[in-house]
């Protein structure tokens, strides 16, 4: 049951992002170029999302177990730290350079887009440094806090 909802929540997820256009990178590039021929359209898509997302973190703060009986995984941080901003801004730099961000890069490499080839390979390829540095980092943290 689980596979089958994560699979439902992904397809309408997907469908949401190729009906909102997030997963065009051109559209994208125009709501960030507010110098030139901005397009405000995708503005009302995040907004809606941030809308929705609100409400549904308030009702799952309150529950200790989702609709399908599993536990709920909240996030255990809450402060903003140097490590979340620098994440942010790669984030924002890259959203920024290349039109996509991960969720609509995904899609768009669904539906067969060859820019999105590019960018999937280039956030796996951050993924797998990530995980090398952190790997790397927790024994010395490790082994500092002894």
């Amino acid at each position: 049951m689980r596979a089958v909802t994560a699979f439902i929540a992904g397809l309408v997820f997907g469908l949401g992002l190729l009906l909102s256009g997030m997963a065009d990178p051109a559209k994208v590039l125009g709501f960030l170029d507010l110098a030139g021929a901005w397009d405000p359209s995708l503005m009302f898509v995040m907004g809606g999302a941030v809308g929705v997302g609100a409400v549904a973190f308030a009702a799952a703060r309150r529950r200790t177990r989702s609709l399908l009986g599993e536990p709920m995984q909240l996030p255990a941080k809450t402060g903003i730290d140097r490590r979340l901003v620098a994440g942010a801004l790669l984030f924002g730099a890259g959203w920024g350079l290349a039109g996509f961000c991960p969720g609509p890069a995904i899609v768009a490499l669904g539906v067969g887009e060859s820019k999105a080839v590019v960018f999937v390979l280039a956030m796996l390829a951050g993924m797998g440094v990530f995980e090398f540095v952190e790997r790397r980092r927790r024994p010395a943290r490790t082994a500092a806090a002894h």
